[in-house]
């Protein structure tokens, strides 16, 4: 009787290290489970926030390409990109300026829409925060026109707002601005001259045969006013509207209207010139 006991308690005893080592083993794989979700994840996030951080200079360049096609009929430019998770897309009729000159004679004005270029990461890969608004391009931006030779032809930000009608995205959007140039010629007679320039974005062929960008300048048109005593410059956004949201909060432009200075003396003339480019833009087009 005693022998059985006895032999009963060393079996028990010899199954006890084996139990452990499951239980052990099994906890690792679970610790090791959770460790590769996490790593895994934090990889794609960190791949999502480089796509999201390369779209930046994405846009940057295609602002800057719309300046170099702009003027040129028939000047194209291609930018190629490659993501994983973000793709551009172009939005019709977004933006409207206004421009309205008084002359000696009445007042003319001028209203042309654009639409703007815009590259967008799902918020379910890549987001800051609702509402947030970033500048990227020009790193100082005080009034609603650009102005000086060196000035650029659009703008270029980052913003994300929710809901908007197309889902949940952080867009990285450029939208043509108006530049504006002033120059004098003294000869018999002293003329001021006042030009602008805007490229009107229009859309081409997306057949998305690859991941790209074609810039092309299709034609330019040039408006002449003489005898001009002043300038207003103003922007409305015709889909403001719920739930489309390209309202003012948007574009977060520094004011939505402007007079642009025109001297009252000192001139025989004042010459108003705008000149309006249609570019198309493409997506997947190679050439």
């Amino acid at each position: 009787m005693i022998n059985s006991v006895h032999k009963k308690r060393s079996s028990k005893g010899g199954v006890s290290p084996v139990i452990s080592t499951v239980v052990i083993t099994g906890a690792m794989i679970a610790i090791v489970s959770v460790a590769l979700v996490f790593a895994n994840n934090f990889l794609w996030s960190q791949v999502a926030e480089g796509e999201f951080n390369s779209s930046k200079q994405l846009m940057h360049t295609a602002g800057l390409q719309i300046d170099d096609v702009a003027w040129t009929v028939g000047r194209t430019e291609t930018i190629r990109y490659a993501s994983q998770y973000g793709d551009a897309v172009l939005e019709p009729s977004v933006l409207n300026y206004v421009v309205t000159v008084e002359t000696n004679e009445g007042t003319n004005e001028f209203s042309n829409e654009t639409a703007i270029l815009m590259f967008k990461v799902p918020t379910s890969k890549y987001s800051v925060a609702n509402d947030y608004w970033e500048r990227v391009f020009p790193s100082e931006d005080e009034s609603l026109t650009l102005q000086g030779t060196s000035a650029p032809v659009a703008r270029v930000f980052v913003v994300e707002k929710l809901p908007m009608y197309d889902g949940s995205y952080i867009r990285v959007v450029v939208a043509p601005a108006i530049r504006v140039l002033f120059s004098s010629i003294n000869a018999s007679t002293s003329t001021y001259y006042v030009k602008m320039y805007l490229p009107v974005l229009e859309a081409g062929e997306a057949p998305r045969l690859s991941q790209s960008i074609t810039l092309t300048g299709t034609s330019v048109e040039a408006r002449t006013l003489s005898n001009v005593t002043s300038i207003d410059v103003s922007v409305s956004f015709p889909r403001a509207a719920s739930p489309e949201n390209f309202d003012s909060a948007f574009f977060n432009f520094p004011f939505d209207s402007e007079e642009i200075p025109v001297p009252s003396s000192g001139y025989d003339n004042v010459v108003f010139e705008l000149y309006l480019s249609e570019v198309s833009v493409e997506f997947g087009i190679t050439w």
